[in-house]
């Protein structure tokens, strides 16, 4: 389906579900809802790498229908961003967490034995967004320009190098920034001439504050492997229930939020602080964003051939010295046809 279409169509949604009721009780039935554990519940820290944020709503309404407690499951969420979540999880000091594809790749090669079980976005969200006065519309337009990033690691940075070499640029050819995650100001002040971000989120807001801006998105030139949910060999080998649980709990809270936005913007209510006081209207522009980078059938699948374009992207920028064995790094046992 065309992007737009998608976009239109998920608009839609949003409307009708906001007119509409839920069924008794105020929460939206589900056939596939899990019934209730008898077991002590097992608790589970789940780092993601980010602030409270409305891209996440597939995790908050996962945890307000009860889901993940329904697999025996007490999730609580870590939002430390000075935590290096794929280390403690290769250690074996937490049993799950929140990463890029790229993150996996490069935890592996240092001998971290995290295994990706679950795709949460199907396309890299990352995106390049200038002002339009600056004429970027191509990567080969990112020549020579100045471009702000939180910094040179992470998603964003393995995105923008995606993009640099379908151009067939090099880092040289381009000024980078490592600015933070203050992207949208940057941009405002002038400070840069384009920046990299997530299509969910800093291009919302600059065109919600009236900018008109053009965006280069990394999933236009080559299909890479993106955020999703590691856990690693030892949880695997020992307690596989607690890896199909998390697996079936988010992608139940995944397929919701896709189905019933308004109701998904609700959920997230309860677990952003502030987000009753943010401009509603972008909030869940974001989040009509986001819910196009989730959707795929099945829910979870992970692409071979993403993880192959990921891996060769990562030899070419020398982040990897040689090949891994692709079958170890990611599966797609516990997503259900």
């Amino acid at each position: 389906m065309h992007r737009t279409t998608f976009y239109i169509l998920v608009i839609v949604a949003l409307a009708i579900s906001a007119c509409s009721s839920l069924p008794s009780g105020g929460q939206q039935t589900s056939p596939t809802n899990p019934e209730p554990t008898q077991s002590p519940l097992i608790k589970v820290r789940l780092p993601v790498g980010y602030v409270p944020n409305i891209q996440f709503a597939p995790l908050y309404v996962a945890m307000d229908k009860g889901y993940f407690e329904s697999y025996g499951i007490d999730l609580e969420l870590d939002y430390s961003l000075e935590t290096d979540a794929l280390t403690l999880v290769g250690a074996g000091e937490l049993q799950f967490a929140v990463v890029s594809g790229e993150q996996v790749l490069l935890g592996r090669a240092q001998g971290l034995p995290v295994v990706y079980v679950m795709a949460w976005y199907e396309d890299y969200p990352v995106v390049v967004a200038a002002m339009a006065e600056q004429g970027i519309h191509t990567p080969e337009d990112l020549a020579g320009k100045r471009i702000g990033l939180p910094g040179l690691f992470g998603a964003n940075y393995i995105g923008l190098r995606a993009l640099l070499s379908a151009a067939g640029l090099q880092e040289s050819d381009v000024t980078l920034d490592s600015i933070g995650f203050n992207q949208v100001e940057a941009l405002v002040a002038g400070q840069e001439q384009a920046i990299v971000g997530y299509a969910s989120n800093e291009p919302v807001q600059l065109r919600a504050q009236g900018y008109d801006i053009d965006t280069i998105l990394v999933a236009d030139y080559v299909q890479l492997a993106s955020n999703g949910l590691i856990t690693n060999e030892k949880t695997l080998a020992e307690n596989p229930g607690l890896v199909e649980g998390m697996v079936k709990a988010l992608s139940l809270g995944i397929s919701d939020a896709i189905e019933n936005p308004n109701a998904a913007y609700t959920s997230s209510l309860k677990y952003i602080e502030g987000l009753a006081q943010a401009d509603t209207s972008v909030q869940k522009e974001i989040l009509v964003t986001s819910i196009e980078f989730w959707t795929m059938d099945p829910v979870g699948f992970s692409d071979p051939a993403a993880w192959k374009n990921m891996q060769d992207l990562l030899l070419e920028m020398d982040l990897l010295e040689e090949p891994l064995d692709l079958d170890k790094t990611f599966t797609n046992d516990y997503i259900e046809e």
